[in-house]
């Protein structure tokens, strides 16, 4: 059997100092996360961050710019992560949207907020993208390859 990452995709959006991210609950404990998600067969990462996104917040997300690519290694499953982080812009809001499974919320906060208890963060991914986008990491959509 060939070894397998899970592939995710995430984004980045700020708006007046705040983030967008989802509360969102995770074998039984809530936690805060960016709109993120597995790739989807047959599908671009572009067009999963947009549908994860949509489908985690009701915001409609055109990204921009790729701020990392990052490999993670869940310590209890040792399943292992392979996210691509965007940023972009926000298009628009359906605040009668009903929200995937498992969301409770999409909320605004400062990054000074996600720093320690009592707010859970679902991986150390969540930081480190946040961490990256304040740092200015922006690399060009055209580093991704669709082919076929």
């Amino acid at each position: 059997m060939i070894w397998k990452p899970h592939v995710t995709v995430a984004a980045v959006v700020e708006k007046d100092g705040r983030f967008l991210l989802v509360q969102e609950r995770i074998d039984g404990q809530s936690v805060l996360n960016q709109p993120a998600g597995h790739l989807e067969d047959n599908e671009s990462l572009l067009d999963a961050v947009v549908r994860e996104t949509l489908e985690e917040t009701a915001w409609q997300f055109a990204p921009e710019y790729i701020t990392g690519i990052y490999r993670w290694r869940e310590p209890v499953s040792r399943s292992t992560y392979l996210r691509v982080c965007f940023t972009g812009a926000l298009l628009g809001h359906d605040p009668a949207a009903t929200l995937d499974h498992g969301i409770e919320q999409a909320l605004w906060l400062p990054r000074e907020a996600l720093d320690g208890p009592p707010r859970p963060l679902r991986s150390p991914l969540v930081l480190r993208c946040i961490d990256d986008y304040l740092a200015a990491a922006r690399y060009p959509l055209h580093l991704l390859g669709d082919i076929g």
